[in-house]
């Protein structure tokens, strides 16, 4: 069973009013981070893709793995101006403001099972913006995979239409 207390809760970051799921205590835990890597990559066996993708910066502390231990390409997902090749871009709002990402128009092949994995489901604009990135390339399937869900912030509405996989819901 993955411990909740692992992950601490900052108040008040980046702005008033957030509470930001921190999931670097958890990563400084050997044993913790382990236990959440072997369970996010039970659920992708199951989910059995033909890609990994994730989100920048924190879905990187286990999109890349997942892809090596299952032998499979990584994809990733970006912040505005960090790819160098021609890319497909999308705007979202956050809880604190708005952003854009970006993914190489040449990422991966058309008809392909897609799983995209981050770390926290929050209000789902992020993932919601990832998910329109990668119905550009046509998937013939497209899964969500995440450490954890805050449920009162009703992100998984935002991801309707797509099956959503978390490890832990507060």
């Amino acid at each position: 069973m993955i411990d909740i207390r692992k992950i601490r809760v900052v108040p008040d970051f980046p702005d008033a009013g957030i509470q930001f799921y921190d999931i670097t205590t958890l990563l400084n835990d050997a044993n913790a981070y382990e236990q959440v890597f072997l369970s996010l990559l039970d659920t992708a066996k199951q989910i059995q893709p033909d890609v990994i993708v994730a989100l920048e910066s924190r879905g990187y502390y286990f999109g890349p793995a997942i892809a090596l231990n299952l032998h499979l390409p990584f994809v990733p997902i970006r912040k505005k101006g960090k790819l160098p090749f021609t890319t497909y871009q999308e705007c979202y709002n956050l809880e604190y403001g708005q952003a854009e990402i970006e993914i190489h128009t040449d990422a991966m092949n058309k008809g392909l099972s897609v799983l995209l994995v981050d770390d926290v489901l929050a209000t789902g604009g992020t993932a919601r913006a990832a998910c329109k990135l990668l119905q550009r390339f046509k998937p013939r399937a497209l899964s969500t995979l995440f450490l954890l869900e805050l449920k009162d912030l009703h992100g998984r509405e935002q991801l309707s239409g797509y099956p959503v996989h978390t490890l832990l819901s507060v």
